[in-house]
């Protein structure tokens, strides 16, 4: 049983009528790699594993997947460039759900999986742009923090308010790299 199908560089296993198999998003992902779409490589994890989740747990999935996650993550690789918990040369990914319908309470997005605090201070420096890598290093925190580990995401909110107030500003937009930075520290200890 093929249990994951990747996508990427004009290519794709999967097809826009996959979408029983693949989910809507999955299937999508893969008919635009086809056309021609840019959109970032990737894989998606067939439906059918989250029906063997409900039916055997997660030890068995984990056992199923594994090494076809391996596989796909280092096909991602291979594609950008870049490595997967590499400080120096980052990959970092994006974790999303779907279905062949979309239904109420599925997991929301996880951005930016893979990030740290040495792939924050090479993200600042290739990119030349410090607000942006501890901004995204903190979203991935709050993401995380909530979507996988069930963190109330009220106390995130609540720190981001009291970093805006201290920081004299409206909006998160306005937050200095310096302040995100902080923020990253303080949304760490949220979570542990």
């Amino acid at each position: 049983m093929k249990t994951i199908y990747t996508f990427g560089n004009g290519n794709a296993e999967g097809r826009a009528d996959m979408k029983e198999l693949l989910g809507g998003k999955g299937a999508n992902l893969a008919e635009m790699n086809l056309i021609g779409v840019p959109v970032p490589p990737g894989f998606t994890i067939t439906c059918d594993v989250c029906k063997i989740y409900n039916e055997q747990g997660r030890e068995a999935v984990v056992n199923l997947i594994k090494e076809d996650v391996i596989k796909s993550v280092h096909h991602i690789e291979s594609l950008t460039g870049y490595k997967f918990n590499d400080p120096q040369n980052p990959q970092l990914v994006s974790v999303r759900s779907g279905a062949p319908v979309s239904m109420p309470g599925m997991m929301d997005t996880v951005l930016n999986l893979g990030i740290n605090d040495e792939v924050a201070e090479t993200l600042a420096k290739k990119s030349g742009n410090e607000r942006f890598a501890w901004d995204s290093y903190r979203r991935f925190i709050q993401m995380f923090s909530n979507v996988v580990m069930g963190v109330d995401a009220d106390l995130f909110e609540n720190a981001l308010t009291q970093a805006r107030l201290v920081a004299g500003v409206r909006v998160d937009s306005e937050l200095s790299a310096e302040d995100l930075q902080e923020l990253v520290e303080t949304f760490k200890g949220i979570f542990s």
